[in-house]
């Protein structure tokens, strides 16, 4: 038994002592060096201490405290108190599965047969089908989990089809990581590697499915969209062949990132950045061969001892260059370093550096630099330079607007083939880009002369590259260079641009209107409106190919003869048709015959086809999902709304997911393919630090539900703890967890618990039939109703913003403020000593009825199975018991049905009362501190106030036994401000103000006696009954 129940019973002065006792081991707790974790458990166990201490002496108490101590109270019996079967202790593991189908599996299809409002759907973005789950996936789903809830209890269909992302490079490395170890790998067709990556991802998608479904998430679990099935793909190729149609498909030989690793090319989403990268940084000097128009009599004599000065960090990309770029805005100088200060002017070697960059030139090399002369830019252009490692090759100066005089030299080595800018600044030229590297990073034949073949661009090759210009004297600096760099986000290794024949979607054609729709989309947080943009407007093109087995194939066919590739509307349909008939796009790899492939239109031509291998961006894959949304039963959409209401990833998906869906549907659609977008952060350790196996600050989900191994280290907390810790989470930032957090939010839910017991013990003789009319309530019973009204709207309001933290702290204030410390403390009198059926006891009860009523399903949605758990233990008192609390139908309809709790009325003047009941306690305390008193019941208060003011009428309207019962002290009399009281009566005293009223409060020893039954100083004479309790007991024998 809770020490809430019987603090009334047992009196103040023994809960006054062990909380006094609690104090003191807490403030000895402070100045021990314990862990955090460790202190709230000893905190935790002090509690439970406490409450077993309350539960036991009150019942020692109550055994005749006049009499001897071992006899039993004769009034024990006649006492109401709690009565529940509801634990205290959650013992979730064993007890959340009891709850579980009810809220979950039954619940999904039961909701959308009968719930009877419109159809939500919350579009789930699909997790990798690779990996354990990790406290990001819990935050992810648990959120959905919290809006489809609500939706539900709003009386909504919920359409959620979990789904599952299952192509690409991690989970066909994934398959293959045992073969490799064994070099095994190189030797499997593609069938056979696809054939293993398929029972790799459906081997996850089961354990990943196990867990989410242990949250407590509900969706329709047997029914996964998965990109790997026929369905799914035939939907994707069809927007691909739609795309194709309208224009947004091409290939091109052009730089794209590309992975040496992975062998593979990348989107920039793919891509995460390593700000610690090291590069070689050289300055490099290229000697000038010719120079401009402009600049031919100007620097004639200077013609054999120029040398312009690039800056790179990638030397690799030197045996590429193809051109020096320089802005035609910026201003060059041409400068003599202090070595050559005193070499004949026309002999001494001179550089062409920006203007704006030469002091840091100087800064750099160590040495002086005098200006000899200035240039524009615009006249540099047209100049030629020799290129150190190919000899006799001249390479000319070019204009180019993406030089800046922030860093280098204001002259940009300009390699086409492995840069993108560089090979914008190129394309007007005619400069064709060059690649001297394969696949996996090495160096081709095409560099064979340079002895560079076969050797690593990143590593030995650039060794040798700086090697040969060395030898050629045109090194002027080299340096190590910590810069942040990119990074295949799968295999954590460095990439590169290079140039190679990929496909693209035009994303430039489809900016102006994404963004557009973007302005019609409600974003939380707001950020995301910006951030969005942002990176829908930097991305000029998407590379859409990528060269794995693993994948839907891009349909294209190649003229054998020309290379030349076949990407039509018509030849595009066929080869889909094929796919659709075979029952797999299998059939790309397994057919023998590429003549099945060929659209009849194509087949008389005189040419032959093959076909290419390469598949789509795992990006394009979970980009066409929304697909899947259109044409829903009971979905009623217009041309202008989006296909869901709700998309919710984290926030790296502004550059992935959220992207690539939102540019192929307005590709199609014209329109963004979702109404909200909500954006969560990614999940930190409690001292901030991102999640990693090698520092050992993991926390997985399933240590926090079902404990460790040691269970003292990780307890099991059970499902609902982990979705407490989601719905307390400021989640639109990244968010931490650890075992300190998770033990704060089981101390949150321990409450809760103790708050449900309180109500349901006291419900023990209560149904719906016993209910008291609104009107025929006490005051302070409408006013709760009023704080109930305000609560209920206050959560529901955060629920609809998706501020499930601020819903949880309306529950914390709610059960704190207005429940424990106020409503619980007036009424227990009321509950336990009235007789059964007395009408101030069915108020007391009617109010705790609807409290619970809205509490438990305010918690419905975050805390589901302790949700399920209560309402099991008070269905049977309602009109209409459900099988689950979301199956309901008066939530969603209490906006009206209960306008008649909202009071503000009331509110000023309990306001006052409270405020009042504050000062009093007070005085009380005083009283208590120096042992006049034991407890509040033993005590009587004067209130001194003038009834001619607003706040006095208010306070002087009171009856004296309504006052009694709110301060829980023997009596109240309230005089007029100006009365005199006598001092011998008087025993302590404060002056005080109300809304700036005077006021005069006084606290005395009662000069009643304890009645032995209710413990309250209202007996006549000493081991009497008050007149309550001797009625009560009367009509009770």
């Amino acid at each position: 038994m809770s020490y809430q129940w019987t603090r009334p019973l047992v009196g103040d002065s023994l809960f006054k002592h062990l909380l006094q006792q609690r104090n003191q081991q807490t403030s000895k707790l402070s100045s021990l060096s314990l862990s955090p974790l460790r202190s709230t458990r000893i905190k935790q166990r002090m509690y439970q201490a406490m409450e077993y201490a309350t539960s036991n002496t009150s019942k020692s108490l109550q055994s005749a405290p006049t009499m001897k101590a071992n006899k039993k109270n004769p009034y024990s019996d006649t006492i109401l108190l709690p009565k529940t079967d509801f634990s205290l202790r959650a013992d979730a593991v064993n007890r959340e599965h009891l709850f579980r189908d009810r809220c979950t599996k039954d619940l999904y299809p039961w909701q959308l047969e009968n719930n009877p409002k419109d159809l939500f759907v919350l579009h789930d973005g699909p997790p990798y089908a690779n990996g354990s789950v990790h406290s990001g996936h819990a935050m992810n789903k648990i959120l959905k989990d919290m809006i489809n809830r609500y939706q539900v209890l709003r009386g909504r269909k919920v359409w959620y089809r979990p789904g599952w992302d299952c192509h690409g490079l991690p989970i066909e490395m994934k398959a293959l990581e045992q073969l490799r170890k064994k070099n095994l790998h190189d030797s499997l067709s593609p069938m056979e590697i696809r054939d293993l990556a398929r029972k790799k991802a459906l081997k996850e998608i089961d354990i990943q499915r196990t867990a989410f479904k242990s949250w407590g998430v509900m969706g329709d679990w047997n029914n996964p969209y998965r990109t790997l099935d026929k369905d799914y793909e035939l939907r994707q190729l069809d927007v691909f062949h739609e795309m194709v149609k309208r224009g947004y498909i091409y290939r091109q030989l052009k730089p794209v990132y590309w992975s040496p690793s992975s062998k593979s090319a990348l989107a920039e989403s793919e891509l995460e950045y390593n700000e610690a990268h090291k590069s070689r940084s050289l300055h490099v000097r290229f000697q000038l061969a010719t120079f401009g128009t402009s600049l031919q009599e100007k620097w004639k004599k200077h013609i054999n001892n120029t040398y312009a000065v690039i800056w790179t960090t990638t030397p690799w990309t030197l045996p590429s260059n193809k051109a020096v770029s320089v802005h035609p805005k910026l201003e060059y100088s041409l400068v003599r370093l202090a070595d050559d200060f005193s070499s004949n002017g026309d002999q001494a070697k001179l550089y062409i550096i920006a203007s704006d960059r030469v002091n840091a030139f100087e800064t750099e090399l160590g040495q002086a630099a005098q200006v000899v002369d200035t240039a524009s830019g615009s006249s540099l252009i047209g100049s030629s330079y020799k290129h150190p490692l190919w000899k006799g090759s001249n390479m000319p100066f070019i204009e180019g607007h993406h030089v800046t005089a922030d860093s280098g030299t204001g002259l940009v080595h300009t390699a086409p083939g492995h840069g993108m800018e560089d090979y914008d600044a190129c394309s007007k030229y005619g400069i064709a880009p060059f690649s001297p590297v394969g696949d996996d990073g090495l160096y081709t034949n095409e560099v064979a002369s340079l002895g560079l073949e076969g050797k690593s661009a990143f590593e030995d090759g650039t060794t040798a590259v700086i090697e040969l210009l060395r030898n050629e004297s045109s090194i002027m600096l080299e340096q190590d260079y910590i810069h942040k760099y990119p990074y295949d986000w799968r295999t954590k290794q460095p990439v590169m641009l290079r140039a190679t024949a990929q496909w693209f979607a035009n994303v430039e054609q489809l900016q102006i209107k994404a963004v557009e729709a973007l302005k019609n989309t409600r974003m939380v947080p707001d950020v995301s409106h910006r951030r969005l943009e942002q990176f829908t407007l930097s991305r000029k093109e998407w590379c859409i190919s990528r060269q794995r087995s693993w994948g839907v194939p891009i349909p294209a066919l190649y003229d054998t003869n020309t290379g030349e590739a076949l990407l039509t509307e018509e030849s595009v349909q066929h080869i889909i048709d094929v796919f659709d008939k075979s029952g797999s796009t299998d059939i790309w790899w397994e057919a023998s015959d590429d003549s099945i492939f060929v659209a009849p239109k194509y087949r008389d031509n005189g040419k032959t086809y093959t076909r290419g291998y390469d598949t789509m961006d795992v990006w394009f894959d979970s980009g066409t999902s929304w697909t899947m949304l259109k044409d829903l039963p009971g979905r009623s959409t217009t041309a202008d709304s989006p296909l869901a209401d709700i998309y919710l990833e984290g926030s790296d998906q502004h550059r992935g997911w959220f992207q690539s869906s939102l540019l192929t549907s307005i590709a199609l659609t014209g329109k963004a393919p979702y109404g909200t977008l909500i954006t969560h952060g990614f999940a930190l350790d409690e001292q901030g630090r991102k999640m990693s196996k090698s520092i050992g600050n993991t926390l997985e989900p399933i240590l926090i539900t079902n404990g460790g191994k040691d269970k003292k280290k990780y307890p099991a907390y059970g499902s609902d703890v982990l979705r407490m810790w989601v719905a307390n989470c400021e989640y639109t930032r990244d968010v931490n967890i650890g075992p300190n957090v998770i033990a704060q939010m089981s101390e949150i839910m321990r409450k809760v618990r103790t708050t449900a017991r309180f109500m349901l013990g006291n419900l023990q003789d209560f149904t719906y039939k016993d209910s008291v009319r609104y009107n025929d309530l006490k005051e302070i019973d409408k006013y709760m109703l009023h704080e109930l009204h305000q609560f209920d709207q206050n959560v529901k309001s955060a629920f609809d913003e998706f501020s499930f933290n601020r819903a949880m702290q309306h529950v914390q204030n709610f059960t704190t403020n207005q429940l424990s410390a106020f409503y619980f403390d007036v009424i227990k009198d009321r509950v336990y000593n009235e007789k059964q059926d007395a009408t101030s006891r069915r108020m007391a009860q009617t109010v705790l009825y609807e409290i619970i009523n809205i509490y438990t399903t305010a918690l419905a949605p975050i805390v589901c199975h302790t949700a399920e758990e209560i309402y099991e233990h008070y269905r049977s008192k309602t009109p209409h018991p459900e099988t689950s609390i979301f199956k309901l139908d008066n939530w969603h309809e209490q906006r009206s049905i209960n306008s008649e709790w909202n009071n503000p009325d009331l509110v000023d003047k309990w306001t006052i009362l409270k405020n009042l009941k504050t000062e009093v306690n007070q005085v009380l305390e005083q009283a208590r501190q120096e042992k006049a008193v034991r407890s509040s019941q033993e005590a009587e208060i004067i209130v001194s106030i003038d009834s001619k003011t607003p706040v006095g009428q208010i306070i002087h309207s009171m009856d004296d036994s309504e006052l009694a019962s709110l301060f829980l002290t023997s009596r109240v009399q309230v005089k007029e401000g100006d009365d005199e009281v006598q001092a011998e009566s008087v025993g302590y005293h404060r002056q005080t103000q109300l809304e700036s009223i005077d006021c005069s409060i006084k606290a005395k020893k009662s000069s009643y006696h304890k009645c032995p039954r209710c413990w309250n100083y209202h007996a006549a004479e000493i081991d009497c009954l008050c007149t309550r309790c001797e009625n009560v007991v009367s009509k009770t024998v």
